[in-house]
């Protein structure tokens, strides 16, 4: 009879312990109510990177989702030029206007 009891302990350990004896007690120091949570250096460390990650990429997700906003740029050695649009640029010319062009010239040096 005790080693079927045993056996049950094993095959059903969602069953709680039932003790008889009034002299046996026992405290769980580590899920009491009473205790406050204790957190390492470690978990303190990785939860602020952690968080400062998420707001990282809630910002760049506004980018991406909002992307009419203007670009704000607070650093004062960051600058831009457009080499292609400004107004000190030599006008390009595609190759047909270039042969047109020589066309011309030759058609003016002959008169």
């Amino acid at each position: 009879a005790s080693l079927k009891k045993y056996a049950g302990f094993h095959l059903h350990p969602e069953r709680p312990v039932e003790c008889t004896d009034g002299a046996v007690f026992g405290r769980n120091y580590f899920e009491r109510i009473s205790a406050v949570e204790q957190e390492t250096l470690e978990d303190t460390e990785e939860r602020e990177r952690v968080l400062a990650e998420c707001a990282s990429l809630k910002k760049y997700a506004g980018f991406h989702l909002h992307p009419e906003r203007p670009v704000e740029c607070t650093d004062g050695a960051v600058f831009g030029r457009n080499y292609f649009e400004r107004i000190s640029a030599v006008e390009q010319e595609t190759k047909e206007e270039a042969d047109e062009r020589a066309e011309i010239l030759a058609e003016c040096a002959s008169l």
